[in-house]
């Protein structure tokens, strides 16, 4: 029996492949092709891991698009999938062409995704560690010889200057590693919240551009997925501050292509012993180079008084970062000589040595410190002192101001004096931050921590809350009551969205962090004003670890505080976790957290807490097929809104409504459901939900052959969430109007919609949307002849289906798999894929599964 001819894949126009996505369908169509012409099954992730020895779980990053195999792999893998010799050398030029784009400069117009470029600036004044900066060269020619991958440790004290040695190191390095530098500052010996090394993964995904909700929830899936995405690139990756190996070790890639730098305080001897880490010990400055690094900060004085330079040296023990403070304050000092600043410090250090035994280098730190802390103004002092309780890393002169319960103006003046004295580091964006020594020492000059801890708090929720109100102004029912008691710093009473959206994004990190704190210290109802008051920034935005972070903070404070005000906000809190699990596809989680939810509402009377927790229930069932469970929950929830006068909250349910009509195939009773709720939103000048229900009405319309008025709708609802800045919407919309488009047979201008909304649909990780568009986008290409992409966006979205479970968009992908087999000649694959699809669908009793009955009728026959 004669072997079927192999077919050449330039249906890919390989010539034309600038993606790693194109070079992926390519690799894809090869595997398939090889199963046809050998007359075997395709081979699997897991058979290919044993002819090459790498994993199946990178062999499936490669297929799937996510990581560039190095050129080495490429090779291998092509000729397992039966490249001929001629396609060998297309393919290969093709993987370097998309290599080259990939590397393209950050902002140039061949990159389309840009590189990871973490590392901080460098701090003025480098000088010495000529030895150490050899050592750590060395390492790295070494290990450029070697398999593994390179680490380096920086080991010191606190204050030797290890940050400071790394980012110089690591500056000089960025033309070794293309691929970009990933920079985290771990807060190790933070004395708070220390970086988890499952969110230092989570963190290090999204820059390497992986969805939010794709990253997992487990660590060692985070790990091994972070190590995937690191396979072949050449990155380095500067984890400063680590308290210890255990933080470290799941951070570290597992390709030679990397280099690692830590930094910390203890010597990592485990990592030494078992990765082979190469560590290099820092010790304080000598006499020399801490005499160069005064004078690069003080300048021409040192040279004028060199015996009082060398005693300013010997009183900071050569610890660059009381040098540091030191220089700085001889530089607001000008007219003091260099002589009366070193008695000064000698008198302070003679205090300070009769309360401490150690005699090492951190006595010089502390009375460095103590004495700065003297020289300052009082309300420079005082402002220190309250800046080392401030929970996040970063701060602005607002904060500071609710701090001290003073004006902004106030709060300036001693934020100049503060880094004018090196106490205070400016972090870009009107934000500052401080080292982690100076931290501690800060808060232990600090007279009070509730009353500047309540001010602040006060401060968040109220500046989140304006920020919100001005983006979202219709969602303001249902948040849990605001505790504040006192007024913000911050003239938010005319916000602008723009600059909404601006102080959100700056603050993001602090209002996560102040939630986490505010939970573990005795502030629960602050916790759960910020769950309430947040909720659909996060949901809009696509930032679901953080909205998991405030949200699972604001549950765990109201549970402890079942009596007090916390605890009456439970529910509320309940359902805003719920919806992110809802969000992200876990339907079955999101049901359950709403579920108690409505329990808790009507425990308390709460009718509208209750309406919302019945509607959002009533979704989960329509996207789990339970069609007759979605419409007695909505309707309830439509009852109640009713009752109350809530024309808001009617509308919204007028469009979940229309939704499971639609499903059910009552195109007439969606629409009319649609057109009233687009009346509604119309009135209430709720342009955001206007939009959605404009989208739902043009769904609507496509369905019932009204194509232009379905264009009219969706491009109205386009514009409307546009302007709402809300990329969900909009995706939406984009991704009706090429379901509409494709209808009419504008296939070419169908894709132009269907591929930007798939794009934002995975930046927001909406599992519902990305299924639906992956689908829409497996009929387009369908109907343009492009077999091999219509089943592979068909099998994308019957993977997530099978993730999500959601039965309706798992028969229509099981339809579009059969029905490219069929065109395909592929009939027994069609036969079974079209039963499979079938079952479901008769089980929902939907319109569809009259025409998917005669497709296996017909393939029957």
């Amino acid at each position: 029996m004669s072997r079927e001819p192999e077919s050449p894949i330039a249906a890919f126009r390989l010539d034309a492949v600038k993606s790693i996505t194109d070079l992926a369908l390519a690799l894809r169509e090869l595997r398939r092709r090889h199963a046809r012409v050998s007359g075997t099954a395709e081979l699997t992730y897991r058979a290919l891991a044993a002819r090459t020895g790498w994993s199946h779980g990178i062999i499936g990053e490669y297929l799937a698009g996510r990581v560039l195999p190095p050129t080495d792999r490429f090779d291998v893998l092509i000729r397992l999938l039966g490249a001929s010799p001629a396609e060998q050398g297309a393919l290969a030029t093709a993987r370097d062409r998309v290599e080259e784009v990939r590397r393209a400069p950050a902002g140039s117009p061949a990159n389309t995704v840009a590189l990871p470029r973490h590392l901080p600036a460098e701090a003025f004044g480098f000088t010495g560690r000529d030895q150490q900066l050899a050592e750590l060269d060395a390492v790295l020619e070494r290990g450029s010889h070697d398999s593994a991958v390179v680490i380096c440790a920086i080991s010191g004290m606190a204050g030797v200057g290890k940050t400071t040695l790394a980012l110089h190191w690591a500056h000089r390095l960025t033309d070794r590693f293309p691929d970009g530098q990933l920079y985290l500052d771990l807060r190790g010996y933070d004395r708070e919240q220390p970086v988890t090394p499952s969110d230092a993964l989570a963190r290090f995904i999204r820059s390497l551009g992986l969805a939010p909700g794709d990253v997992p929830a487990d660590l060692d899936e985070r790990a091994a997925c972070y190590r995937t995405l690191l396979a072949g690139r050449r990155m380095l990756v500067l984890l400063d501050n680590a308290s210890g190996v255990d933080q470290v070790r799941p951070l570290l890639p597992g390709t030679a292509s990397c280099l690692v730098l830590i930094t910390s305080r203890n010597n990592l001897a485990g990592l030494v012993a078992r990765e082979g880490a190469r560590r290099v010990d820092l010790e304080v400055l000598d006499d020399a180079d801490a005499v160069a690094l005064l004078r690069a900060v003080i300048g021409w004085r040192v040279d004028a008084e060199p015996e009082a330079a060398l005693g300013l040296v010997r009183l900071c023990a050569g610890l660059p970062l009381a040098l540091r403070i030191a220089a700085e304050t001889a530089v607001a000092r000008p007219a003091m000589t260099l002589a009366r600043l070193v008695g000064d410090l000698w008198d302070e250090k003679g205090r300070l040595d009769q309360l401490s035994a150690a005699g090492d280098a951190r006595t010089a730190v502390r009375s460095v410190f103590s004495w700065s802390y003297q020289n300052l103004s009082a309300e420079a002092a005082q402002a220190f002192g309250l800046l080392g309780l401030h929970p996040g890393r970063d701060l602005d002169l607002f904060d500071l101001a609710a701090l001290a319960g003073t004006e902004p103006a106030h709060a300036q003046a001693a934020i100049d004096e503060l880094v004018q004295a090196h106490l205070l580091d400016p972090a870009g964006n009107g934000m500052f931050t401080m080292h982690d020594l100076l931290r501690v020492y800060a808060a232990e000059c600090a007279p009070d921590r509730r009353a500047p801890l309540t001010r602040l708090l006060d401060h968040y929720t109220q500046s989140a809350t304006a920020a919100v109100d001005a983006l979202f102004p219709h969602d303001r029912a249902g948040r849990p009551p605001v505790p504040p008691t006192h007024s913000s710093p911050v003239p938010t009473a005319r916000l602008l969205p723009a600059e909404a959206v601006s102080w959100l994004d700056s603050h993001r990190p602090n209002l996560v962090e102040l939630a986490r704190f505010s939970a573990r210290n005795g502030w629960p109802a602050h916790t759960v004003a910020l769950s309430g008051i947040l909720w659909r920034h996060f949901e809009v935005g696509g930032h679901y670890q953080e909205a998991l972070a405030v949200h699972s903070s604001a549950v765990d404070a109201a549970r402890s505080d079942p009596r007090g005000a916390a605890g009456h906000g439970l529910a509320t809190v309940l359902a805003n976790l719920g919806n992110v699990y809802w969000w992200l596809g876990d339907y079955r989680d999101a049901l359950t957290h709403f579920q108690e939810a409505l329990t808790g509402h009507r425990e308390s009377g709460d009718t509208d807490g209750e309406a919302r927790a019945l509607a959002r229930i009533g979704v989960v069932h329509e996207r789990l097929g339970d069609y007759g469970q979605a419409q007695t929950r909505l309707q309830q929830a439509l009852d109640l809104y009713r009752a109350a006068e809530n024309r808001h909250g009617e509308g919204v349910q007028l469009v979940n409504l229309g939704t499971v009509h639609r499903r059910l195939g009552r195109y007439e009773q969606a629409a009319q459901h649609h057109e009233l709720a687009v009346k509604f939103f119309a009135e209430l000048g709720d342009r955001r939900l206007e939009g959605y229900a404009a989208g739902n009405l043009g769904a609507d319309y496509g369905l019932l052959d009204r194509h232009d008025e379905a264009l009219d709708q969706l491009e109205r609802a386009l514009d409307q969430c546009r302007d709402s800045n809300d990329p969900g919407g909009q995706a939406s919309a984009m991704a009706g109007i090429g379901a509409v488009l494709l209808r009419m047979g504008r296939f070419q201008q169908a894709l132009e919609q269907l591929l930007p909304a798939l794009a934002i649909s995975r930046e927001t990780s909406e599992r519902a949307l990305e299924t639906e568009v992956l689908n829409c986008l497996g009929e387009t290409m369908r109907a343009m002849g492009d077999l091999a992409p219509a089943l592979d966006h068909h099998e994308a979205a019957l993977a997530l289906t099978q993730r999500t479970g959601d039965p309706f968009e798992q028969a229509r992908s099981l339809d579009g798999i059969a029905q490219t087999h069929q065109l395909a000649g592929e009939m027994d694959r069609a036969r079974e894929h079209w039963r499979q699809a079938l079952a479901i669908y008769v089980r929902l009793a939907v319109p569809e599964a009259d025409a998917v009955r005669a497709n296996l009728s017909s393939a029957g026959r």
